[in-house]
């Protein structure tokens, strides 16, 4: 009688914690924690995770898009949610769920005022975001002035935000471009409060500046990729707690003689007699193709089998040579056992990636 089990997502919330207070023991504790839980939640559940922050104590949530936001709202959360990246054509949205946006052009600051204006607001907040380096999105410190008197003309705004963000915070070699980020955040920080006259929230640090800066916490930070276990240098990974576990099972086992192939194209072709493990998830459960041909591991029964040949759509092929197992036999992709660092044995890419490309076909389990 087989044990297949599903392939699924695990999200563990103890670790969530465990992180969240190692984050906030690096801060003051008058320090605002805004919890990231854009792209659901990184690959694991923005609903799970974001109602979850809340209640250990996350003031404030962010999200990339209004649509993110709106789902957090319809399940009941009534914290702040910040959304980085707000268009036009969901401002709608933004005002009826009550969401706050990152304001860094003069064309979306016109537009939202135009929404306020329709829908008979008389307050409403938002964050403007300032580029200090990264040179993604933000405005320049030499707009400051045309910002001030853009919001001078619109009475409905309030400001209740000004933020930045790191380019290189986790990166020992750019201490001094970070330095030089900080420093011009300062500068944008002061000016905006001697020309506002209110208070207002001031943020720049994300993760690795939480770990790396303290000196730039200021009245918040932005928690990303560290609460849910990585971060971007050894120090971090081995000071966090992976949140989300992918695990699967073995679907079928077969030994396979010299000169045999393994998977399309035959990119894999044995040079001695070889067991193979076909294990039931693909590209299209989030598993790249560029992890196949041994750039990749998974852990089976404490032992790690490299991904052979081409991954494929639904499946992948791992040499399990040597490891005592049998089909129905769990499979950790990655987690607490097999760090996404772990399984990404090439390090090809980034855990962002990794652990956000986990499509939402594939079960999402608490534990």
């Amino acid at each position: 009688m087989t044990k297949v089990l599903e392939t699924r997502l695990e999200i563990d919330l103890t670790a969530l914690e465990t992180n969240f207070k190692l984050l906030k023991s690096y801060l003051s504790p008058e320090t605002k924690m805004m919890g990231v839980v854009k792209a659901f939640a990184y690959g694991t559940d923005s609903v799970i995770i974001g109602k979850h922050l809340v209640k250990i104590g996350a003031e404030q949530l962010a999200v990339a898009y209004i649509e993110e936001g709106v789902r957090l709202r319809k399940a009941g959360i009534k914290a702040p949610i910040l959304v980085f990246y707000p268009q036009l054509e969901d401002i709608q949205n933004l005002v009826d769920y009550h969401l706050t946006p990152s304001v860094y052009t003069h064309y979306f600051l016109t537009g939202l005022c135009q929404e306020l204006t329709h829908h008979a607001v008389d307050s409403f907040g938002i964050h403007l975001k300032i580029n200090t380096g990264l040179n993604r999105l933000g405005f320049e410190l030499n707009e400051m002035d045309s910002v001030v008197k853009h919001l001078d003309s619109e009475k409905k705004i309030k400001v209740a935000g000004v933020f930045s963000h790191l380019a290189a915070s986790g990166n020992r070699d750019e201490i001094e471009f970070t330095k030089t980020q900080i420093a011009k955040f300062k500068e944008a920080r002061s000016f905006f409060k001697a020309h506002l006259k209110y208070d207002f929230d001031s943020h720049i640090c994300n993760s690795s500046g939480i770990l790396n800066f303290p000196e730039a916490e200021f009245d918040m930070v932005r928690a990303g990729i560290a609460l849910y276990g990585y971060g971007n240098n050894p120090k971090e990974h081995q000071l966090l707690k992976a949140v989300a576990s992918l695990k699967t099972v073995i679907a079928q086992l077969r030994t396979i003689q010299k000169g045999d192939s393994v998977g399309y194209e035959r990119m894999f072709r044995a040079e001695q007699t070889t067991e193979i493990a076909t294990l039931p998830l693909g590209y299209a459960d989030g598993i790249s193709r560029i992890f196949g041909n041994g750039k990749a591991r998974v852990l089976i029964n404490g032992k790690k089998a490299p991904i052979i040949g081409n991954v494929c759509m639904d499946t992948l092929m791992v040499d399990v040579t040597g490891i005592e197992c049998d089909e129905g036999d769990e499979v950790e992709v990655f987690g607490k056992h097999n760090t996404v660092v772990d399984f990404d044995s090439h390090q090809q890419t980034i855990p962002y990636e990794v652990i956000t490309r986990i499509s939402q076909r594939v079960t999402r389990v608490l534990v």
